[in-house]
């Protein structure tokens, strides 16, 4: 098959800075209804964020993203093609999937309906690692049929932790289809704990011909705190092992010692780090340094493709200090001075972004040293003994087997028990 040529990359448009909303979500937070997500949204837009990534899996954030993107607020200050909304497909519950063409279908469908959007930006297929290549593929060629004839997405990506199975689909796809994919989300793979994205991952991603490969979870789900993980309603879920979290708490202490909190020395190590090494599967699009309610250009930090991050937060003070951090490391670009001027900071953000840049790069020297062999550790997904519920429907008979549709899951009174199974991992 010949390879299909798209008139507008993802690169060209896409924002070096995702707002993802796993956040919204029972396994971070008690009650994620209890959180402010409208102001928190508008916030996040006035500081100049215009991307969001969501999920169908993670419980009511589509339901809450939609509100919170469905007021006048928004509807005065932006147009539809200024954002950039993105979910995923075929992740149903901690257990099960479904990647028919048929389910994906219907699960796109319902996504446009609780993000009240006409079309989504990007459609990734969620965690690929708990299904085989063959459902995979059949995912992705629904998804382009719905691109090419109904337009209601306009990008294809997968998303998932195990590097080897990102780029062996990623190669799969090109191979059988002569287009390649338009994204490959991995999450937890470029941290201060995890740079094999970077050592492996990018080179491999290149060769399948895969456009943008945003780095999720710079604090490895909130693995990389001095907080340690997030305990939600729905319990102790952090996939990491108890060797892997002492050796993260001995990381801590050393920060502590000198003045510096974990994550802080987390987030922007990630994110500066990936802007630069991550630049060849990065994007041009508007890059929120900060000039109030104007459209920016690529142009203004370089001109070059910039790795792209996804953070998470769930209040305000998370945000504004994330945002904080991000434009400080923009400031340290080229033409970094200039931009800065234009946003009214400091006429010296420049010089304080280049020292700052190299203070976090000893701290993280020091980390590592700690983390000692936990250093590119990974864990199991999905871990050995994981058998999905798509796969013991296969041993029932056909008229035993429960249909699962969109209009069949779990919707967000009835998971609100902390009785319900947590999930293994959410990105």
């Amino acid at each position: 098959m010949a390879t299909i040529e798209r008139k507008v990359p993802l690169s060209s448009v896409l924002p070096p800075l995702i707002f993802g909303t796993a956040t919204f979500n029972y396994q971070y937070n008690p009650d994620p209804y209890e959180l402010d997500t409208v102001g928190l949204v508008q916030r996040a837009l006035e500081f100049g964020v215009r991307a969001f990534d969501t999920s169908p899996y993670y419980g009511p954030s589509e339901e809450i993203l939609g509100a919170a993107l469905d007021t006048e607020f928004v509807r005065k200050n932006l147009r539809r093609n200024e954002l950039s909304l993105i979910t995923k497909v075929g992740r149903i519950a901690s257990d099960e999937f479904d990647y028919s063409k048929e389910w994906v279908y219907q699960s796109v469908q319902r996504s446009l309906q609780r993000l009240k959007t006409s079309y989504l930006d990007l459609v990734y297929c969620h965690d690929v690692e708990f299904v085989t290549e063959e459902e995979v593929l059949e995912a992705v060629k629904e998804l382009r049929r719905m691109r090419d004839e109904e337009g209601t997405l306009k990008y294809v990506g997968i998303s998932g932790y195990p590097l080897p199975v990102l780029c062996s689909l990623a190669r799969r796809v090109l191979e059988e289809t002569g287009e390649p994919l338009d994204a490959v989300m991995s999450y937890s793979n470029f941290t201060l704990q995890n740079t094999l994205l970077a050592t492996t991952g990018i080179r491999e991603l290149k060769a399948a011909g895969v456009d943008v490969v945003p780095n999720a979870s710079p604090l490895s789900m909130g693995l990389l705190r001095r907080e340690g993980v997030p305990i939600g309603s729905m319990g102790n879920w952090h996939p990491s092992s108890d060797g892997l979290r002492s050796a993260v708490k001995r990381a801590s202490d050393f920060c502590d010692r000198h003045d510096e909190k974990l994550e802080f020395i987390a987030i922007r190590y990630a994110l500066e780090q990936w802007l630069s090494i991550g630049a060849s599967v990065g994007s041009r699009g508007d890059p929120a340094s900060g000039v109030p309610w104007q459209p920016e250009s690529n142009e203004q930090v370089g001109g070059i493709r910039l790795g792209v991050s996804v953070m998470g937060v769930s209040k305000a003070s998370e945000l504004e200090k994330t945002m904080q951090v991000w434009r400080s490391i923009l400031d340290g670009l080229e033409n970094g001075q200039e931009t800065a001027n234009m946003a009214g900071r400091w006429k010296r953000d420049h010089e304080w972004s280049i020292n700052r840049r190299k203070a976090i790069e000893m701290m993280a020297d020091g980390i590592q040293e700690h983390l000692d062999e936990y250093l590119d550790y990974v864990w199991d997904s999905p871990g050995k003994d994981y058998v999905s519920k798509h796969a013991k429907q296969k041993q029932l008979k056909p008229e035993e087997q429960p249909w699962f549709t969109p209009a069949a899951s779990p919707q967000p009174d009835e998971v609100r028990s902390s009785d319900a199974a947590p999930p293994l991992v959410l990105r």
